[in-house]
């Protein structure tokens, strides 16, 4: 299995663009999988840039209904014009920062003809499983950062009912794909002890050189008591990246635009 980066905040090089946002490529031994699609089409021309393409893509997934992940939707609909869309049902709901600005997705997704709705977990084959883990028990704060949505006629904090997990295996390696962990890293990584997790921690309104960094530091030593190794960045935050690094070493590293993870070498 390999597992290219196509869209990030950084790039491991300049040739690549980047954003905020992210965007996975999986490469299987049964599906060519696309995880999420950034905010805008880069992610689509990195992937011209890396020799991969999209139109042979036969399943996608959305981790959540947010901008930065489902910004670029359109564009991959428009080169590849069989594979379905995984979301959540509840991806379309609205979603909005701490002042209030919409950061959900485009409505008009609606009705592109592709989407297939998701409930509490779905097993798509024998390979592949997505989960949104929303009856599980939350040992862990989640980290709302004044992230809310609005039902019922009032905006309330996000319980990110919308977001869900893929969790591909691959002989005795399971791997488990997560945008931005808005329900918490440290209950994610308890719910499933991968093999191997790739995904944001979204700690990147914490403040790690203050008074969040004994959280991050108790962060760290809780993810260092699973069997896992941690591939991150999008929304986990560069400072507080390199604080985890320090006490994670080689079990955690960082992604950005371009680069491939060959999971049979690190695992």
């Amino acid at each position: 299995m390999k597992i290219w980066t196509l869209i990030e905040n950084t790039s491991c090089d300049e040739g690549f663009a980047c954003e905020h946002g992210l965007s996975l490529y999986v490469e299987t031994k049964h599906h060519k999988i696309l995880f999420d699609a950034g905010q805008s089409p880069a992610f689509a021309e990195n992937a011209r840039k890396l020799g991969i393409d999209l139109s042979e893509v036969d399943i996608a997934i959305l981790s959540h209904g947010h901008y930065d992940h489902g910004g670029g939707l359109q564009r991959f609909l428009e080169l590849n014009q069989t594979a379905p869309v995984l979301v959540s049902r509840y991806a379309f709901e609205p979603h909005f920062n701490a002042v209030n600005r919409n950061i959900g997705l485009d409505d008009a997704l609606r009705d592109c003809g592709r989407l297939v709705y998701v409930d509490e977990e779905l097993a798509i084959d024998e390979e592949l499983t997505l989960y949104a883990c929303n009856e599980r028990e939350r040992t862990h704060d989640m980290l709302t950062c004044g992230l809310n949505t609005f039902r019922d006629g009032v905006h309330i904090p996000e319980d990110f009912r919308h977001e869900q997990y893929l969790l591909i295996r691959e002989g005795e390696t399971r791997v488990l794909l997560s945008g931005c962990s808005h329900k918490g890293i440290l209950n994610i990584a308890g719910w499933f002890e991968p093999d191997v997790l790739i995904g944001g921690f979204h700690f990147m309104k914490l403040d790690a050189d203050g008074r969040d960094a004994d959280f991050i530091r108790r962060a760290a030593d809780t993810l260092l008591s699973y069997p896992t190794r941690y591939y991150t960045g999008h929304c986990t935050g560069q400072a507080q990246f390199a604080l985890l690094k320090s006490i994670m070493g080689d079990r955690l590293a960082g992604i950005a635009a371009g680069d491939c993870i060959d999971i049979s070498k690190n695992t």
